[in-house]
């Protein structure tokens, strides 16, 4: 009896639909280095999962990209973003929303709309992801408790 663990690799059209998507996601995640407010590691992160199920020749190239593919790592362990990055992603978030809602949009209702994805944004950031310094802190005193 063979009791390889099975492979999460799909075949057929699936195979080439996460592909496709793979690399969507790919190329928004490098467009977001450039472009302040949109973000790189969630679609760094999706672009990963997707290649995971599709190619893992491409999941092993974003893995190994210099500073994302560490990111995407500590995703994948549950260790969410350092202290640092949070505060960073949190201040250009508010500052592309404050921006764009003052300066860049005349309907009231677009500005409400951009104000209210923002601060889900800002909230999701703050206390759904977890801040890997605590996670390691966590984890280090559960060592010791042990």
């Amino acid at each position: 009896m063979d009791l390889q663990p099975e492979s999460s690799v799909r075949t057929g059209p699936i195979k080439y639909f996460f592909l496709f998507f793979g690399f969507v996601f790919s190329a928004l995640g490098f467009i977001g280095i450039v472009v302040p407010g949109l973000p790189t590691t969630v679609f760094m992160i999706l672009a990963a999962s997707c290649f995971t199920k599709s190619s893992p020749r491409f999941e092993r190239w974003i893995l190994d990209l210099p500073v994302v593919g560490r990111m995407v790592i500590d995703f994948r362990s549950g260790l969410g973003m350092p202290r640092r990055i949070k505060v960073i992603a949190v201040t250009m978030m508010g500052v592309t929303v404050t921006s764009s809602a003052v300066f860049f949009l005349s309907n009231f209702l677009i500005r409400v709309l951009v104000i209210l994805v923002g601060v889900i944004g800002v909230w999701y950031v703050c206390y759904r992801v977890p801040t890997r310094e605590k996670v390691l802190e966590q984890r280090s005193q559960e060592e010791k408790g042990s």
